[in-house]
């Protein structure tokens, strides 16, 4: 009887007492009927992605509590592998308990890998804002994670996609995050783009927020967003910045936005301002609230160009130096949602 009991306590401890999981990349596809680009029906409505399961991770029983999902998309000329890398995503999602969405744009639908922000069907929600919102569900469906906690962020064109699938797909994305990028509908064609790209949007982004405002359903307001950007990019001009704080400004209803109608080049006034200088640059913070919710976040940059703030230099588009982007993502996830 000893022995049989001795033999039972085993089984039993070791079930319960789990060698924790190392953290891993797994592989995915998602195609959606919605997702068909307006400026080339030829191209296939899916796209690749990969997941970072983060250290540790337990489906179903062995669950403490559902993890939240950051959705990463790169930009140009970039891959998942590579912007994971560069940001050190890996390492936060494991300290923080993140899964992570990291979408693959192929070279068929843009021969720079770019997501195609311009594309008008995208920017109506449909298009690459269609399928990833189709990844996002599948995620979330098949790790069970957190659809409270869902946030979806992006450098430069993958900020862009961001900005879109926060306004358009509101409720499934319950925060944007935004870095080097531009507001939902900026440009009109993929052949004003460009021009956008340095001198601001050529569309009027806060009347689209306005239709978007009317179309989301009951309590997934406010949606709050992070834009980060560097005040010496010249690749993405800051006056887009400003576009898209306004245009989440309007999508959330916030008085603030009313006090600037004539002049949509100019940040209303923040509920709070901070600065500080970390690593030999000042970092200006503005957060605007209803009451004690987060509605939008900018963190300007002095002397930081076009690229991910705090990243790895060994890759384009990256930049050493603090603030690191990724902590100001972590510490923006916890303050947006209660």
């Amino acid at each position: 009887m000893g022995h049989a009991w001795q033999r039972l306590k085993s089984w039993f401890a070791g079930v319960f007492r789990r060698e924790v999981a190392p953290g891993r990349f797994e592989s995915g596809a998602k195609f959606s009927w919605h997702g068909w680009l307006g400026g080339n029906l030829l191209v296939w409505p899916r796209r690749e992605y990969l997941v970072y399961v983060p250290r540790g991770f337990a489906r179903g029983f062995f669950r403490r509590k559902r993890a939240p999902l950051l959705v990463l998309c790169h930009g140009c000329k970039q891959t998942p592998e590579e912007i994971a890398e560069a940001t050190r995503i890996t390492s936060v999602a494991d300290r923080e308990g993140w899964l992570v969405l990291l979408p693959r744009q192929k070279d068929s639908a843009n021969p720079w890998c770019c997501w195609n922000w311009f594309d008008g069907r995208t920017a109506e929600g449909k298009g690459e804002a269609a399928i990833v919102a189709a990844q996002i569900e599948s995620v979330v469906s098949q790790y069970g994670a957190d659809s409270r906690r869902v946030f979806v962020a992006g450098m430069s064109a993958g900020g862009a996609l961001a900005a879109v699938l926060g306004l358009r797909h509101a409720g499934l994305v319950r925060g944007a995050i935004v870095h080097s990028g531009l507001a939902c509908g900026a440009a009109t064609s993929p052949m004003t783009a460009l021009g956008v790209m340095k001198r601001g949007p050529d569309a009027d982004v806060e009347r689209i927020a306005i239709h978007a405002r009317s179309a989301a359903g009951d309590g997934v307001l406010p949606l709050p967003l992070l834009a980060i950007h560097g005040d010496a990019d010249d690749i993405v001009a800051p006056s887009n910045a400003i576009a898209l704080v306004r245009q989440y400004l309007r999508l959330n209803g916030h008085p603030a936005i009313d006090a600037h109608i004539a002049s949509r080049s100019v940040l209303p006034i923040a509920d709070a301002e901070s600065r500080a200088v970390v690593d030999g640059r000042t970092m200006t913070t503005r957060d605007w609230r209803a009451g004690a919710r987060l509605v939008a976040r900018l963190v300007t940059i002095d002397g930081l160009g076009h690229a991910w703030s705090g990243g790895d230099e060994k890759f384009p588009f990256n930049e050493a130096h603090a603030p690191d982007a990724i902590a100001l993502i972590a510490a923006f996830a916890r303050d947006a949602v209660p």
